[in-house]
């Protein structure tokens, strides 16, 4: 008989999907397991040394308002700390930060090995173990645990597939070709048979990484410097202030003869000869995708990224590619700066299976196996962001469901959470997903900097949150509730401080001159109310339309509706419609393919009056 371990809950995985997942559940009670191929790499930063940025900062704000683990990680051992887009609006406002990226790894793994009903185990998972039910509606689908390599299984009510870049995965450099997930790890294919075996849809994605170099091979007497903010901006409500050091990143450019270069060697890149099949991330091109795609170009910028405080390896952000190691080689050595440059780590391409997302419900659970969770790139997208906010769903429903508890469904116009899983289990993808602030309609009111107030109650009645969060999170409110009485309150030359407040030339420092007493709010309570009063306006309209849309949108379709019964609904709505399975007349607005004529049809037939 094998060894058998009994769990709540069981994780496969331990990167930022699989931390955040694994934590969420042990959070709402659940025993859980997390399990992976090598405990030495939880929270590894596989690509770029860094969390955050435009769209991406909302998330991970969110993540921490939901009780997560990256803001926190993040805040103990940044580098650099900016805020982009500080021009614009504080919608579009986009914190980032450089991380050291051992030492992340390292504030992860301990979060997690302190977390209690949470155990960290290694290995290497082969197949699943599913259970088929016969009920009164026809035999059904239920994982009830996993195998794992040495002749052990491990029994769960629910398991949460967080398996990366893992999948049947193949590394490119050139024409040579290795197995592996990541540089010096390998690969996996006992998952991918089990799902396939289950009649799950797969299908293969690339995505890509630049070189690394030493730093002390590099001029940066010729980059230009790029320094973080004077006063950094921590990412964790939890958190007061950054205390550590700043680094300075730098810039630079490529060149002419570097594109040049690049087109005499097309032939070699694995994208361009036929190597690679599958489809990589457009929003984050290699840089032979850029030198084709954007061919008046004559230079594209380069970010030279620390990794960390005690090394000198340098992250080139900004041409990632597969091209061959002597390529990249002379490729780097045209760099303004880089001249004497030598590569540590060479960059690759990495092609790997993943599961499309319209498989799966707003709980992040396939539609196939009852308690099989999904989250990160298995589901399509890319991003540590993007994975933690997954991660962080899946566990918290792969505790909460077979509970015959609430699940949890962040809806699209409350949080950049909901927009990311409606987008994916709605519309599926056809590219790996990324985050933007365009993709959320609702970005007025879904700010960064609210998202403690938006997400934090919702937390709390999980039992997602911990004490002292909900407790911050009732002192900066009644913050806020002061301030505004003492603005509304005040009158200068005929006119109150909260009235001044909405002028675009007005700032908080004028009404602090005008109303000493304010000086005593605190930063974080001032931003808030800088900002409500800001968009109060804007804010109003939005939520009245949004209430107007949901009275429609909230409308329930029936598990088992028949779209083959609603009369003159063309043939493809259908198709996608019963493939789809929407739960609301709002989601199956969205899916692709569905024209509003197929909507209305729809809604009159549930209405009777077909």
């Amino acid at each position: 008989m094998p060894s058998a371990y009994d769990y709540d809950v069981i994780v496969i995985g331990a990167g930022h999907a699989g931390v955040e997942a694994a934590c969420a559940a042990a959070r709402l009670g659940a025993q859980t397991a997390l399990l992976t191929t090598n405990c030495d790499t939880v929270g590894q930063m596989s690509c770029n040394p860094a969390i955050g940025g435009v769209g991406k900062a909302q998330l991970v704000r969110e993540v921490d308002a939901l009780g997560g683990v990256m803001a926190r990680a993040i805040d103990a051992t940044g580098i650099q700390f900016r805020v982009l887009n500080r021009s614009k609006g504080p919608a579009m406002h986009g914190p980032r930060a450089q991380a050291d990226k051992k030492l992340y790894q390292m504030e992860v793994k301990r979060i997690v090995e302190e977390t209690e009903g949470l155990d960290l185990r290694q290995e290497t998972v082969d197949d699943l173990i599913v259970e088929e039910r016969h009920t009164a509606e026809g035999p059904t689908r239920r994982i009830v645990g996993v195998r794992v390599r040495g002749d052990a299984e491990y029994h769960a009510r629910a398991v949460v597939l967080t398996t990366g870049t893992f999948l049947q995965a193949v590394m490119h450099t050139g024409e040579a070709q290795v197995p592996g997930g990541r540089a010096g790890e390998g690969t996996t294919s006992g998952v991918s048979r089990a799902l396939a075996s289950l009649g799950f849809r797969i299908d293969r994605f690339k995505t890509g990484t630049p070189c690394r170099l030493s730093a002390r091979s590099i001029d940066f007497s010729q980059l230009d410097v790029q320094p973080g903010d004077e006063r950094p901006q921590p990412f964790s409500f939890l958190t007061d202030r950054i205390e550590q050091e700043q680094m300075v990143c730098w810039i630079t450019r490529t060149t002419p003869e570097i594109h040049d270069l690049i087109r005499a060697n097309l032939h070699r890149a694995p994208m361009y000869s036929g190597q690679i099949q599958s489809r990589g991330p457009r929003y984050c091109p290699s840089i032979e995708d850029k030198v084709v795609r954007f061919a008046d170009k004559e230079s594209h910028q380069l970010f030279l990224e620390p990794e960390g405080r005690r090394t000198q390896e340098i992250y080139v952000n900004g041409i990632s590619t597969s091209l061959p190691r002597d390529v990249q080689d002379a490729m780097i050595r045209l760099v303004p700066g880089l001249a004497r440059a030598q590569i540590i780590r060479y960059g690759y391409a990495v092609e790997y299976d993943y599961c499309p997302p319209d498989q799966l419900t707003a709980t992040l659970e396939s539609k196939l196996v009852s308690g099989l969770f999904f989250a990160g790139q298995i589901n399509g997208t890319t991003g540590y962001e993007e994975a933690a906010a997954q991660g962080l769903v899946a566990g918290a429903n792969s505790a909460l469901v077979p509970a015959g508890r609430e699940p949890l469904v962040l809806a699209r116009e409350d949080s950049y959470i909901g927009v990311l899983i409606d987008d994916l289990v709605t519309r599926g993808v056809d590219e790996p997903y990324r985050m933007f602030t365009s993709r959320a309609e609702h970005r007025l009111t879904l700010r960064h900097d609210n998202a403690d107030r938006r997400l934090t109650p919702v937390a709390a009645e999980l039992g997602l949150a911990e004490p002292a969060r909900v407790a911050r999170l009732a002192a900066k409110t009644a913050g806020i509730e002061a301030a505004v009485t003492l603005l509304a309150g005040t009158r200068v030359e005929g006119v109150t401080l909260f009235d001044r407040l909405k002028r675009p030339e007005v700032g908080w420092q004028e009404c602090v001159a005008a109303l000493p007493s304010l000086a005593t709010v605190s930063p974080d309570v001032a931003e808030q109310v800088e900002n409500d009063i800001r968009y109060a306006g804007h804010v109003k309209v939005e939520r009245e339309r949004i209430e107007r849309q949901r009275t429609v949108a909230s409308r329930p379709i029936p598990r088992g509706f028949e779209y083959a019964n609603v009369r003159h609904l063309r043939a493809e709505a259908r198709e996608q419609l019963e493939r789809i399975r929407p739960q609301t007349l709002g989601q199956a607005g969205r899916v692709r393919g569905v024209t509003p004529a197929d909507l209305t049809l729809v809604l009159v037939h549930l209405e009777g009056r077909a």
